[in-house]
């Protein structure tokens, strides 16, 4: 095994860099707290940047893990059926707002998918020149290339530019600006209800009620990106 100093050449002789981490090297989790191997604790503030929002080391979580590997099946493909997934798909719908679900790997491969399906939306509707994207002011929406294209801050989009096309920025929170970017050519609107990236903004009420009318208005599938 692979000791700390040893673990951080290994990754920077190896990886391709495309984050600057720190040098020490987590072991372990409990709750909120993370350990790295020489004793030190952590408050993950970030929650693993979102996705570990039950914290670390719950036993529930751990079992159902060890219960599905013992089965030999740890992954299947969108071809076959298995009761994890079915019954997953049951209890989101069942608790939420939503008549159905569409599993993804990461929150730029969803943001990715609901683009396809706005897009798909438009073409089936008889409009497949209605491929408009409405992003806004300080978002963030992954790292894929459409799903950076409606990451309106320079640092990440000139690298690769040119980004796709078609894409109009408003100002977020601002009813006027929506009006004035989301028209008939508008496939989709995208927005985080809750900015993470962009500094904690927090999209009014007022805002959003607009948003959905204008969508509503103008036939265009709302995506909210909401993982905060």
């Amino acid at each position: 095994m692979l000791d700390s100093k040893a673990a951080v050449q290994a990754w920077n002789d190896y990886h391709v860099t495309t984050y600057i981490r720190p040098d020490f090297v987590i072991e372990r989790g409990q709750g909120m707290t993370i350990y790295d191997d020489q004793g030190h604790e952590y408050t993950d503030w970030v929650a693993g940047i979102a996705v570990n929002s039950l914290g670390y080391g719950d036993k529930g979580i751990a079992v159902a893990i060890a219960e599905q590997v013992s089965t030999g099946v740890i992954h299947t493909s969108n071809l076959y059926h298995t009761r994890a997934q079915s019954q997953l798909a049951q209890t989101l719908v069942e608790k939420s707002f939503a008549d159905r679900v569409f599993f993804s790997n990461s929150g730029a491969e969803a943001n990715e998918g609901a683009l396809k399906f706005a897009r798909r939306v438009a073409y089936d509707s008889g409009n497949p020149d209605k491929i408009g994207v409405v992003t806004f002011s300080e978002a963030f929406h992954g790292r894929t290339l459409a799903a950076l294209s409606l990451t309106p801050k320079e640092k990440y989009q000139k690298p690769f530019k040119p980004m796709m096309s078609n894409v109009t920025v408003g100002e977020f929170n601002s009813i006027e600006s929506a009006k004035a970017c989301i028209n008939d050519s508008t496939a989709a609107v995208i927005l985080e209800p809750i900015q993470g990236e962009g500094g904690i903004n927090v999209a009014s009420d007022e805002f959003l009620l607009a948003v959905r009318e204008l969508c509503d208005q103008h036939q265009a599938i709302l995506i909210f990106d909401e993982i905060q």
